[in-house]
């Protein structure tokens, strides 16, 4: 027979799920209603209308879809693209490659612009790719590479994506309430993320937006979305004042997001964009104490997450294992061309508290003084 439910208590310093907050998770253990409620449906236009500030947009199909950030990086290419059309996919990382799968599979045409995992694309190599090659439907590029621990710069890209015709989609799962991320501002067509990062809330849901003007490429499509659970013109339906049923959500996850959401804005964006970038560098400094380098430059380094290099002569899973079992203290390997040889540390969310970063560095201290 099953035990009592009674996980060991982590301090998750990984690239997710990061801590949730104590009020998420009161949050979440309010009673249900039913998903046409009135009462429910007052929640979901709440929750719609905390999305837009937090994503600095107002677009009107701005909404959390039921899934991972793997479900919003599905819906952003199911939806705006048809078999043929080109899309340039800037690979540097391991969920670039997961975008060309996805688009491979509807029957896109993938033009692939390549850098090495942790490096960044200059306006010009996009440019360069958009110039040739013909037409272009989409651009699609990672903001915050949670594989390697970049932060692709996003200023200027739209101006030169829409130049050519295209829209810009970006994957922000590991960048959104952590560090600047101006969706109208900059010009974003497409975005979306993921509840478990720096919002600080469980898996399971994916903040998602789309301009205008990619919705207007949705709508006069040729064919039907090929994927019927994500298809945007039935799911709009549901959030919209049509409210026709298309699916039933998780009351209890839709709770939870609500209230990180609520908390994002009480702290303030810029404010908590400051406290990421802060933290991120009270670890840095610490680390450099412990003679640890890192994988990305400073210039291009993601302030949530950290790719911290392995150093010679130690098991670096070895390492994890020892701040897990003597410290409870979770971070991660790398994958892909970086396995074996980095750590990936999250200070994300709740989860990026200065007390966090001097528990692992006097741990690490510990481990790799043995």
């Amino acid at each position: 027979m099953a035990t009592d439910l009674n996980p060991s208590p982590r301090l998750l310093l990984g690239p997710g799920p990061s801590a949730v907050h104590p009020r998420v998770l009161r949050a979440m253990s309010t009673p249900l209603i039913g998903y046409l409620d009135p009462e429910w449906l007052g929640l979901m236009d709440e929750e719609q209308s905390l999305l837009r500030e937090v994503f600095m947009t107002k677009n009107t199909l701005t909404l959390p879809l039921s899934g991972t950030g793997s479900t919003g990086m599905e819906a952003a290419l199911c939806n705006f693209l048809e078999p043929g059309d080109r899309v340039i996919v800037g690979c540097n990382g391991f969920f670039s490659e997961r975008m060309c799968e996805m688009a491979a599979r509807y029957g896109a045409t993938v033009t692939r612009i390549e850098k090495p995992w942790g490096e960044v694309f200059a306006p010009d190599e996009i440019e360069d790719a958009l110039a040739t090659g013909g037409p272009t439907k989409m651009a699609a590029l990672v903001h915050a590479e949670t594989s390697t621990g970049a932060l692709q710069p996003l200023e200027g890209i739209a101006h030169i994506v829409h130049r050519y015709g295209a829209l810009l989609m970006v994957d922000c799962v590991t960048s959104l309430g952590g560090t600047p991320l101006k969706i109208d501002e900059w010009g974003v067509d497409v975005a979306y993320s993921g509840s478990q990062k720096c919002l600080g809330c469980p898996p399971g849901l994916a903040p998602f937006t789309a301009s205008d003007r990619a919705r207007e490429v949705l709508l006069a499509r040729k064919s039907k979305v090929p994927n019927w659970y994500l298809d945007l013109t039935l799911i709009e339906k549901y959030w919209s004042k049509d409210r026709a049923y298309h699916h039933t959500p998780s009351t209890t996850l839709h709770y939870g997001f609500r209230e990180g959401l609520r908390l994002v804005l009480e702290e303030g964006l810029e404010a908590r964009w400051r406290r990421h970038r802060e933290n991120a560098e009270y670890l840095w400094k610490k680390l450099e104490e412990l003679d640890l380098s890192f994988h990305v430059t400073t210039k291009n380094r993601l302030p949530p997450l950290t790719t911290v290099v392995a150093p010679g002569g130690a098991d670096e899973a070895a390492v994890r294992a020892r701040l897990r079992d003597e410290f409870n203290v979770e971070i991660a390997g790398g994958f892909g061309p970086l396995k074996g040889r980095i750590w990936r540390v999250g200070l994300m969310g709740f989860s990026s508290r200065r007390e966090n970063i001097a528990l692992l560095a006097e741990a690490l201290r510990e481990i790799l003084g043995r």
